[in-house]
């Protein structure tokens, strides 16, 4: 299983197969299990919005799950591999932890205080971001790169100003969604660079329980409730971590060998418009017809962005 990199849209894991497969040698069922994943990561901001528990909270027992579930296995199969991190690796794990529990202390609110496609859109701005803070680095990206990116941030504006005339609540959320895509990209970067060493199970394990430990902190000093809640919020939570943590998370990287990073990636992009069609659906949340073009705008620019990083 691998962590998520922005909202829950996972991040498929640098396979050494090809970036542009032979798709049509690829098995069908391949196709059916990424349609699976984006499905399950679509349905994570309706079921967060939906679930009468505080934001915070959520984030806290998604994380806490999904870090229970993978304990037996970090502890009875990578116990060597745990005893054996070095400190920089282990506070580059412990950092990793801390991004992801910024991201989630953000884009969970965020959800409810803007729309779903206006909070989904932003936070999965995250490939800006990796494009912004690795050009700082010194390494430079190619001009299809920066023409999304272009197209992505006007997009984001348009988004912005849209919501800036419905209410100041509802741009305060737009900004929490881009900050929580900000903190994504930090998280999504620093775990590029652990998984050159570590497994994907040791290092998942120390991150989720890292944030997980801090978003109860969180709770605790904030005063947020971690329990009383009623049964259908704690079947939503299980809903939650099953969909996003694991499907989406776990049959990403299951088809990535075969179909393919850039698809992969681009077509968790869906995870926006999946999501804004299950709220309208679900929760007869429809935002105004404004938010829809500022989405595709956001969503091409970051279509544009990923195939340009990928033939790099």
């Amino acid at each position: 299983m691998q962590p998520s990199a922005t909202t829950d849209a996972p991040v498929p894991a640098r396979a050494p197969a090809a970036a542009h497969p032979d798709l049509g040698t690829v098995p069908r069922i391949d196709f059916l299990l990424l349609a699976v994943a984006v499905g399950g990561v679509a349905f994570s901001a309706p079921l967060i919005s939906a679930t009468a528990a505080p934001a915070l909270a959520i984030a806290f027992w998604r994380n806490c799950i999904a870090g229970g579930l993978l304990s037996p296995i970090a502890l009875l199969r990578h116990r060597a591999e745990l005893r054996a991190l070095s400190r920089r690796t282990l506070l580059l794990c412990l950092a990793a932890g801390a991004f992801l529990a910024l991201h989630f202390a953000m884009w969970l609110p965020s959800l409810r205080m803007t729309s779903i496609a206006s909070s989904t859109a932003l936070c999965t701005t995250t490939p800006l971001w990796t494009t912004l803070i690795l050009r700082l680095r010194g390494q430079h990206a190619p001009r299809t790169v920066w023409i999304g990116t272009g197209v992505a941030f006007l997009g984001v504006l348009v988004l912005t100003g849209v919501d800036f005339t419905l209410s100041p609540r509802a741009l305060a959320g737009d900004a929490l969604a881009l900050g929580a895509g900000i903190a994504a990209s930090a998280y999504f970067l620093l775990g590029s660079e652990i998984r050159r060493t570590v497994s994907t199970t040791a290092y998942t394990f120390v991150c989720y329980t890292t944030t997980a430990v801090l978003l109860l902190v969180a709770c605790l000093t904030s005063g947020q409730a971690l329990s009383g809640y009623n049964a259908t919020a704690w079947v939503q939570i299980a809903l939650l971590t099953g969909c996003a943590q694991f499907l989406g998370h776990s049959l990403s990287n299951r088809v990535v060998s075969t179909l393919g990073p850039s698809l992969v990636s681009t077509a968790i992009l869906l995870e926006t418009p999946g999501a804004a069609l299950i709220a309208a659906v679900w929760l007869g949340q429809m935002p105004p017809v404004a938010v829809y073009p500022a989405v595709l705008m956001v969503l091409a620019g970051l279509v544009v962005v990923i195939r340009g990083e990928r033939r790099t």
